[in-house]
C-alpha cells in the first residue's frame, strides 16, 4: 500500500519497531499500528564491496543502513539512488517502497 506503517503504545505513546504483542517501553498489550512519516536520517551504515552469495554477487556494492526514524524506532534498510560515496551519518532520507512480487514491498530510504 506504500505506508511505513509502526506500532504506538497509547498507554505511553512510544512507537516501536520490531512488532511485538506488548509495549516495549510500558509492557501494555496489543499496541496499535499507525502510518509512519517515512522520513528519518542514517543512524549508520556500511558498504558491501564483496560477496560471495549468489543472490547478491551481481548487487556489489550496495549498502546496508540503520535509519532513525523520525518517530523514534530504528530499522535496517538500504539507501537507493546514491553513490556509495555520497552516503553519511545523519543524512536526511525518506522512504520509498521496492516491489518485489505483486503482494511484496521492501521499505528502502533514499535522499531528501
Amino acid at each position: 500500500q506504500g505506508k511505513l506503517l509502526l506500532q504506538f503504545c497509547e498507554a505511553c505513546q512510544q512507537y516501536q519497531f520490531y512488532p511485538r504483542l506488548y509495549c516495549m517501553h510500558c509492557g501494555a498489550q496489543n499496541p496499535r499500528w499507525v502510518e509512519a512519516s517515512g522520513r528519518g536520517v542514517i543512524y549508520s551504515y556500511t558498504i558491501i564491496r564483496q560477496n560471495k552469495s549468489p543472490e547478491f554477487r551481481d548487487d556489489v556494492p550496495y549498502n546496508v543502513a540503520l535509519i532513525q526514524l523520525d518517530e523514534g524506532p530504528r530499522m535496517m534498510s538500504s539507501i537507493v539512488e546514491i553513490s556509495p560515496d555520497d552516503l553519511r551519518v545523519n543524512l536526511p532520507v525518506a522512504v520509498v517502497f521496492d516491489s518485489i512480487t505483486d503482494e511484496i514491498s521492501l521499505p528502502r530510504f533514499r535522499r531528501r
